[in-house]
């Protein structure tokens, strides 16, 4: 089995939309994986970090177990909050997805971050996505009807257009091998397997018990997308920006290196991974670097083939028309040299200010040094009433 999981077309879903439309619940349907697993997340009954789960997919678009004959396609689920606060490490999970399940209630109809999160797809340029109208046990069928009508008049001029609604009731199991035939025609992206490996890293963990015996120990473990290239168990790997240390009264960044002694794609060893799909890649480090998502936001690779780290970058941008994730219509201003904006670049979060602009480009000096990759996406962010509002979309120079 381990060989043919490793050679199959994967693809990265992502779950989005506001809170308590379901989201998690849909994933649980579809995966049998409940992804809020931190005591936080459960007591509050809202995603806070990204979950994830995945499932096998037979080629008639339905769920493949082990005697089933053939499996077609690999896919892995990436949940995000769909709480207002929670925005940056929603475009996080925007970073390391190929296509996206939008979630809307159909007894709460359109809100505020089903609107922010559609955008997010935009500006990260994901443009393969599926509707669920979830949660349509709870309504009338005139309620139903009215609810798909303001659905389609929603993605009218959008990305997400000529997107399939599908109605679905997550908790009753209702429509959800609607959605597996749908994800089963989701075109796979071309991937870039002759370059250098690009991993972003979303996660990272410790994943020993507590009294775990120490030849039983493993090493910190990366959770993330592979992007391009091939990595394989054994290979000398870097991280960039690396472990923030303070020398001689100044901030710097130190390059971590480390070597791969395991990967995982789902509950599947493999030993080597190719681009597409969630990776949790257990290391060297010592646990104590990558727990509680020290290393989250970073980038790894061969050793020597990052670029160097930079605290100035220059972005291609432009501003929506109105401030997403608010109710009613806000405009956006433009942007203005001296004020902090919030960047989301690749699955790194950083704040920077901007210190020049010249039409459509703004340079900014951040407070986080980011790994740089010409055209990479770039989520941009500004600080409206006291929370960070998606406000554009630009590229990096």
């Amino acid at each position: 089995m381990e060989t043919n999981i490793s050679k199959l077309p994967i693809l990265n879903i992502g779950m989005v939309g506001h809170i308590d439309h379901g989201k998690t619940t849909l994933l649980q349907a579809l995966s049998g994986k409940f992804a809020d697993i931190h005591s936080e997340e459960l007591k509050r009954g809202i995603t806070i970090k990204l979950g994830y789960a995945d499932i096998v997919l037979k080629k008639k678009g339905e769920k493949f177990n082990v005697e089933d004959g053939e499996p077609f396609r690999y896919l892995t689920f990436v949940d995000v909050p769909g709480h207002e606060m929670l925005m940056a490490t929603m475009l996080s999970g925007a970073a390391v997805i190929d296509a996206a399940i939008l979630v809307v209630a159909a007894n709460e109809g359109i809100k505020p971050q089903t609107r922010e999160h559609l955008t997010a797809l935009q500006a990260k340029k994901i443009n393969k996505i599926i509707i669920v109208q979830n949660k349509i046990d709870l309504v009338l069928k005139k309620q139903a009807f009215e609810s798909y009508k303001k659905i389609k008049e929603f993605v009218k001029g959008t990305i997400a257009e000529n997107s399939p609604v599908i109605p679905v009731s997550a908790q009753q199991g209702v429509s959800i091998d609607l959605i597996y035939k749908a994800l089963a025609e989701i075109e796979i992206p071309q991937r870039d397997k002759k370059a250098d490996p690009i991993f972003f890293v979303a996660r990272s963990f410790d994943i020993n018990k507590p009294g775990t015996k120490i030849n039983n120990l493993h090493g910190g473990v990366l959770g993330g997308a592979l992007k391009k290239g091939i990595l394989k168990v054994g290979d000398e790997i870097e991280i960039k920006p690396g472990i923030k240390k303070i020398e001689k009264n100044k901030e710097i960044y130190k390059t971590v290196k480390t070597k791969i002694v395991s990967i995982y794609r789902g509950s599947y060893e493999i030993k080597q991974a190719e681009p597409g799909g969630s990776l949790a890649i257990e290391t060297e480090l010592d646990m104590a670097l990558t727990k509680t998502d020290h290393l989250s936001g970073t980038v790894a690779s061969l050793k020597g083939k990052l670029p160097e780290i930079t605290e100035k970058l220059k972005i291609k941008a432009e501003n929506f028309k109105e401030v997403m994730g608010v109710e009613g219509h806000k405009k956006v201003e433009d942007f203005k040299v001296g004020e902090t904006l919030m960047l989301s670049i690749c699955t790194s979060i950083t704040l920077g200010k901007i210190m020049k602009i010249s039409e459509n480009e703004i340079e900014m000096n951040l407070n986080t040094p980011v790994v740089p990759f010409q055209k990479d996406n770039v989520g941009i962010a500004r600080n409206v009433d006291g929370h960070w509002r998606l406000i554009g979309f630009g590229e990096v120079i």
